[in-house]
């Protein structure tokens, strides 16, 4: 997993990585405040829907809908129709035709093989997509019961490399990369979710050193929310899974308290509570 400091330019978003998220929305201003309360989001209107932002940088949007929605990741396509039919050949289901949007954008969203769900996107050059500073998009990783599916069936639709980093057997994590970047994780859902959970993508939010996982995980608890996952040590950082008053789930990470591991911790045991 690598955490990005800085929003990168248009140039800098590479195909099959992520270029937005949407949290469609049923109550926008209570979605509105919880944000702002727990990361200082501030908002502006773009054709009346709310895009959330962090140092003036969009980072989020916040459609409103008549039905619940957890968070939806976007990875960059250049041709999202194309994607689309990609898709539907290698054994997927497109739950939304593309389509184009008042942004300059077209979209599409689909279900891959083990029952994840994502959006493709096509993006104009001046597209902007914050992933540095404290409630910026900081990772997102598919969990799945199927994990060898979803690695052929990703490396086939994006053309990544896919890298085993846990043994493979206790710990099931890959990591999906583009020119020599890593973009994405797999994870494979193990007994630590529950049987009746379904395949899911999981997205991070970056907290500051200076305010920290458990501060944010606090936070959450004084705004309404909930934590299920308390605050643990990862190699990665410091890590909690959250919901918001809606119900949709999300991780908050702090990068800088990375966890070092031996070379016999590797792959073994350590605070993660989904390692198996």
């Amino acid at each position: 997993m690598t955490l990005s400091p800085n929003p990168p330019a248009p140039a800098d978003l590479l195909p099959g990585g992520p270029c937005w998220l949407e949290l469609p929305v049923t109550d926008p201003r209570s979605a509105r405040d919880f944000y702002a309360g727990l990361f200082g989001w501030t908002y502006e209107l773009d054709r009346g829907h709310p895009v959330a932002l962090v140092d003036g940088v969009p980072v989020a949007g916040l459609p409103p809908t008549d039905r619940f929605t957890p968070w939806t990741l976007y990875l960059l396509s250049p041709h999202v129709r194309a994607t689309a039919e990609r898709a539907y050949a290698l054994g997927g289901a497109v739950l939304r035709n593309p389509a184009g949007k008042p942004d300059r954008t077209r979209s599409t969203l689909i279900r891959d093989p083990t029952g994840g769900v994502v959006g493709f996107r096509h993006v104009p050059p001046d597209w902007r997509f914050g992933t540095g500073g404290h409630g910026a998009f900081a990772w997102a990783e598919l969990n799945t019961r199927r994990p060898s599916t979803a690695d052929v069936f990703f490396q086939e639709l994006c053309h990544f490399d896919v890298t085993q980093i846990g043994d493979g057997h206790r710990v099931d994590y890959t990591l999906w990369s583009v020119r020599g970047r890593s973009v994405l994780g797999r994870q494979r859902m193990g007994r630590a979710f529950e049987p009746t959970a379904p395949p899911h993508w999981m997205v991070y939010f970056t907290a500051s050193p200076e305010v920290g996982t458990d501060s944010v995980a606090d936070q959450v608890l004084r705004l309404g929310g909930r934590v299920c996952v308390e605050p643990y040590d990862s190699p990665q950082g410091r890590v909690t899974v959250v919901e918001d008053t809606s119900g949709a789930t999300f991780s908050v990470i702090d990068p800088s308290r990375a966890l070092v591991l031996s070379e016999d911790e590797t792959g073994a045991g350590n605070d993660d509570p989904y390692d198996d």
